[in-house]
């Protein structure tokens, strides 16, 4: 029984990994509906507390381990690794060739997960409407920002990885969509694709250093005020919607990476206009009604991914 319990947990953290691979898409969500948020936030707090460490010092490993949630940490660690480094090859490929289909599928993710965080929070009050509509707006302008240059340099892939994975434990928005903002998405998904090690140690330290202390303020906030902080996360998830609308920005959005992936045929670079180019290649412009019951489709998969999780997670509880 303990070793399915650590395959469910492994499994969580698939699906984690997978979501933070796709701008505007949060891992957090996928924690928090899937019943490990609490623990998760935890565990990463008790890494930064000291008993743990000092029993490991004393040579009480065993304390240790136990102290920082090791088995836990471990097993989700593996999920969320496993994901990145099998799903992204693929899923940058289904963004440039399939980007309605995929955006749609995510978009049914975020709002079945906006439903579960909703049906939890019991009694509302005007002043829980006030705190959801700050993180509806918050939401939506770290939405609606535009991705900037930046450069290449190891201390702003350290800083991208710090402020990036901070996303993966707060619901809303993905580290892949900071990284979008930074202008570092194609940069970090290309280094994960072609494993450049020296590029993946400094954003994989960045990471660590970044998660640690975010957890530890994360925990403090949820101590002292736990439901205001849920409601502005909820505000937050519904707000990110606006960047996962399925028909969102096309022409610049899944364009610019072919380009900047060389995956546009030569002729179709000299042919014109960037929107004529995509359209030649994709068929987008031609087929956009045809795509309407796809999207449909993907996206009442991605609410059925949500809703599996979530039962999957209660009968984990019930057990």
């Amino acid at each position: 029984m303990s070793f399915i319990k650590d395959i469910i947990v492994a499994v969580k953290g698939f699906f984690m990994g997978a979501a933070n691979v796709v701008p505007g898409v949060s891992g957090g969500t996928i924690a928090l509906i899937s019943g490990i948020y609490e623990e998760l936030v935890g565990a990463l707090d008790a890494v930064m507390s000291p008993a743990p460490w000092k029993a490991l010092f004393q040579g009480r490993f065993k304390d240790f381990w136990k102290g920082v949630h090791g088995r836990f940490l471990l097993w989700l660690a593996l999920g969320v690794i496993l994901s990145i480094f099998t799903l992204a090859k693929l899923i940058e490929h289904e963004l440039l060739y399939h980007p309605i289909l995929v955006w749609a599928f995510f978009f049914g993710l975020i709002l079945a997960s906006a439903f579960y965080m909703f049906r939890d929070i019991k009694g509302w009050k005007v002043r829980d409407v006030l705190f959801a509509l700050a993180g509806l707006l918050l939401g939506l302008v770290v939405c609606t920002l535009s991705p900037t240059s930046t450069p290449d340099s190891k201390w702003f892939i350290f800083l991208c990885g710090a402020l990036a994975i901070c996303t993966m434990i707060l619901p809303g928005i993905s580290g892949s969509f900071i990284l979008v903002i930074l202008g570092k998405y194609d940069y970090i998904m290309s280094a994960v694709s072609n494993m450049d090690i020296p590029v993946l140690l400094v954003f994989a330290f960045g990471c660590a250093v970044g998660i640690l202390a975010f957890a530890k303020f994360l925990n403090w906030l949820l101590a002292r005020w736990e439901r205001q902080t849920m409601l502005v996360l909820l505000g937050f998830v519904l707000g990110s919607l606006v960047k996962v609308w399925p028909w969102n920005d096309l022409d610049s959005c899944a364009y610019a990476q072919m380009l900047r992936s060389n995956l546009l045929p030569a002729e179709l670079l000299e042919s014109g206009s960037s929107a004529d180019a995509y359209n030649a290649l994709t068929g987008i412009g031609e087929t956009l009604d045809r795509q309407v019951p796809g999207a449909i489709l993907w996206c009442v998969i991605g609410i059925a991914v949500i809703v599996l999780i979530q039962v999957l997670s209660n009968r984990q509880k019930k057990a």
